[in-house]
């Protein structure tokens, strides 16, 4: 019988899917933001590749220079985005759904880090309550301060 644990380890798994496949499996690494506040969720997603951090739309800026000869070219248009954000985004509402019904808490926010060569997953969890509360802060601030912190760590 499956418990808890293993449906919210299967919807992160899925959402590590989602990113990889956006990005045909060639990212080094993949950091995955979710969110939720009461009646709003936010998913988002950005990846290390070829030692450059950049975010869902900028990945053909981070292809390595092979004398020419890389023809790959990320699909990075709109609609892709937003089949992601949206598969991303069920999948972050699935896990408030089963926190509900096994009488857990959901978190406020996960941030999720991928390491693709070494095929692990940490989490960072948080239960309390971050912009909700906060006249100017925004969940794209949020992301937006994390992409930034990973990208100078990265320097």
């Amino acid at each position: 019988m499956k418990v808890f644990e293993d449906f919210f380890s299967e919807l992160q798994t899925d959402m590590v899917a989602i990113c990889l496949e956006y990005v045909e499996n060639k990212a080094d690494e993949i950091y995955i933001y979710c969110s939720y506040e009461p009646k709003m969720y936010v998913f988002d997603f950005f990846f290390k590749i070829n030692e450059k951090v950049v975010h869902k739309h900028q990945l053909n800026e981070a292809k390595p220079e092979l004398n020419g000869q890389d023809n790959l070219v990320y699909d990075v248009s709109r609609e892709r985005q937003k089949a992601a954000l949206k598969i991303g985004n069920d999948d972050l509402k699935l896990i408030h759904k089963k926190c509900e019904e096994f009488d857990r808490d959901m978190p406020t926010e996960m941030k999720l880090f991928y390491d693709v060569k070494k095929n692990s997953l940490k989490a960072n969890y948080r239960y309390d309550l971050i912009y909700t509360n906060d006249d100017e802060l925004l969940p794209d601030d949020i992301f937006d301060c994390w992409f930034e912190e990973v990208k100078e760590s990265h320097l």
